[in-house]
């Protein structure tokens, strides 16, 4: 949408007066230029927009999985051509975008800025040959949440129509990024996919194969969280922390391990609340609603009432 596509008829009693008008657009770059401090030596710096990797976004569902998200009537003899094109254009395009985010962060110089068309190129260089392993973690992915649902009718379905599915592809694809080094993308990504599916997954956390959210509204997955293999989650789960270091001068302490550590094959029902850096053993059930903020060895079940009674003892 242009400028001139945004002028619209104001009713006379909504209408500002140009002076009015001119006072509160000062106003406005006053708090860009000195409370906020996003312009740098009189020039505006570029961010990542958010438009442009939804776009993206589509494009690396569509090159992953080209039949369910690309073009249904994709034959053998055109689909690779297809997955081709798809990322030719979308590889460019996150580029840009990556390279925004750089350059955003950093002073700007010729010299920062040539750094960050290099340190772009290769981040999205890197993060395309992780491709192919990535699709193959979704695969499996996929195939937990079929076998875990009775729900499901086919594998197709899941990846079609499961909001947990389709918040995990979002997680992987920008998990990669973030480990790659690209700043300010794999945020966006997964502010979209939280608009999208109602679940708050950080880009850094970390997560094993066979992985499956059920139903998925609510679920909130924390930054320093480490997640094993064949794990499941119901809706309304948070794994967060508990409190939070502060520095001499009162700030928090950033990046310090503070979100839970859950091993394999564990199943964390509906409405759970698990805090702090403490670990669910393996093989463990967490009943709905319970409030952990404590370790659980391998093999545990735990219930509310089960929960009353260990925290009292």
């Amino acid at each position: 949408m242009g400028i001139d596509d945004q002028t619209a008829k104001v009713p006379a009693a909504t209408q500002t007066s140009a002076s009015n008008l001119d006072a509160i657009v000062a106003g406005l770059r006053h708090s860009r230029e000195v409370t906020h401090k996003i312009r740098y030596q009189g020039h505006v710096r570029e961010l990542p927009s958010r438009d442009a990797l939804i776009r993206i976004r589509d494009g690396l569902f569509a090159a992953l999985f080209p039949s369910h998200y690309g073009c249904p009537d994709l034959t053998d003899e055109t689909i690779d051509y297809f997955v081709g094109l798809t990322l030719t254009r979308t590889l460019a395009a996150l580029t840009e975008q990556v390279r925004r985010g750089l350059l955003f962060l950093a002073p700007e110089n010729k010299a920062r800025f040539e750094e960050a068309e290099c340190a772009a190129c290769d981040i999205v260089r890197d993060f395309a040959a992780q491709l192919p392993a990535i699709r193959t973690a979704l695969v499996g992915d996929v195939k937990a949440a079929y076998s875990g649902d009775p729900a499901a009718t086919s594998l197709a379905e899941v990846l079609l129509c499961y909001p947990g599915i389709r918040a995990v592809i979002h997680h992987r694809l920008a998990h990669a990024l973030y480990k790659l080094g690209a700043p300010l993308v794999p945020r966006l990504l997964a502010s979209i996919s939280q608009t999208e599916t109602a679940i708050d997954i950080h880009p850094e956390a970390k997560i094993g194969p066979h992985f499956f959210i059920d139903h998925g509204i609510g679920v909130v997955i924390g930054q320093t969280t480490v997640i094993g293999e064949n794990v499941r989650l119901y809706q309304h789960v948070t794994l967060g922390a508990k409190s939070f270091t502060e520095d001499e001068t009162g700030a928090l302490v950033k990046g310090e391990p503070r979100h839970p550590i859950i091993e394999d094959n564990v199943v964390i029902y509906a409405g759970a609340t698990i805090l702090g850096r403490v670990t669910v053993g393996r093989d463990s059930v967490i009943g709905g609603n319970v409030w952990l903020t404590r370790s659980v060895p391998p093999g545990s079940f735990v219930s509310q009432a089960q929960n009353r009674l260990a925290d009292s003892e």
